[in-house]
């Protein structure tokens, strides 16, 4: 018992959250909204919390963290795409138009994005098509700087809470994509190394297709 009180003093000890004035509001530029007024009907065979309007609270990250996935090439476990080029899910355009979309075929899909360097991760932001308010299914991201996720994989975010995908029980719920704001779902990565972001998803509520329109990773160069 005294050893593990001492190696719990070591840890707070040697452990320090970041400071305040070392944070700031993460720098992300949201798309315009891609609808007005909230439908009247909604997907209700989802965990997702009611659709808002309502502007999300500032996430703080440390100071000069920067969209590190901009212009970073990507891959998909679909090499026989239904629409788009796998290059507009990291070119900076989030505006839910037809021509920012990449749609990948039925089932358990993934993109992946190698940023090319080691990065401390703060946070993922995934823009599905949300021309409309719907839920995607089984979305897991995961970090890993094994470009075939075989070791040192770490998962920041899964809402497939019955492990219909196989990679494990998800806590997270699912989430709208809200048309009203353009928010894009934020997931925190905690200032975990990685060089790779790998984002699934099996369809959705409104088709069993998987699009995307753009995915950013912020952080800063590791060390």
């Amino acid at each position: 018992m005294r050893k593990l009180m001492i190696l719990a003093a070591l840890l707070a000890a040697t452990w320090q959250p970041a400071a305040a004035d070392d944070l700031a509001p993460l720098p992300l530029v949201l798309p315009p909204p891609a609808m007005k007024g909230t439908p009247q009907v909604l997907p209700t065979n989802t965990t997702a919390l009611p659709l808002t309007s309502d502007p999300r609270p500032p996430f703080l990250a440390p100071k000069g963290v920067v969209n590190v996935a901009l212009g970073k090439p990507v891959t998909a476990s679909d090499t026989n795409l239904i629409n788009g080029d796998l290059k507009l899910i990291t070119d900076g355009k989030k505006e839910a138009y037809e021509e920012n979309v990449v749609t990948l075929r039925r089932g358990l899909r993934w993109v992946q994005i190698d940023l090319q360097a080691e990065y401390k991760l703060y946070a993922i932001v995934i823009w599905h098509d949300f021309n409309i308010p719907l839920v995607y299914r089984d979305v897991i991201v995961q970090l890993s700087n094994d470009p075939e996720f075989k070791t040192g994989v770490q998962t920041i975010f899964n809402n497939d809470q019955k492990n219909t995908a196989g990679l494990g029980i998800g806590t997270d719920r699912e989430y709208f994509e809200n048309s009203l704001t353009g928010a894009g779902k934020l997931i925190a990565a905690k200032g975990i190394p990685s060089r790779y972001i790998r984002c699934y998803s099996k369809g959705s509520t409104d088709s069993a297709l998987n699009s995307y329109i753009e995915v950013e990773a912020y952080g800063l160069p590791g060390q």
